[in-house]
């Protein structure tokens, strides 16, 4: 059996509820990992750090990003890549939707 798993259909893939925001696992691969997060207004996605390097795509709305001490605006079409282990966090200036990648795999989205 083959380690990937592409969840393609609405509903699979592991769906998690946060404060102002779900976070649903799209790609999962051994070294990939693609990860969709939905945003209401004035969610925030909290300051914090990780190992994995992570490029975001802004799907949908505009977001107010920080990535180490630096704040810009980034609305729907831009993107940003936060290098590994920087502190970083997003707040939704209004709804809206991130695709998230990272390398390697996040484990503790299963």
């Amino acid at each position: 059996m083959s380690a990937v798993r592409h969840f393609a259909q609405p509903g699979e893939g592991k769906l998690t509820r946060l404060d102002g925001s779900t976070r649903r696992v799209i790609l999962d691969l051994p070294d990939l990992m693609l990860v969709e997060f939905t945003f209401e207004k004035g969610g925030i996605g909290a300051l914090h750090a990780h190992p994995h390097r992570q490029t975001s795509y802004v799907a949908a709305g505009v977001f107010e990003v920080t990535i180490d001490g630096v704040t810009e605006t980034i609305a729907a079409g831009g993107a940003y890549i936060v290098p590994s282990g920087l502190v970083h966090g997003v707040k939704a200036l209004e709804a809206g939707r991130l695709i998230d990648s990272f390398t390697p795999r996040r484990d503790d989205f299963l």
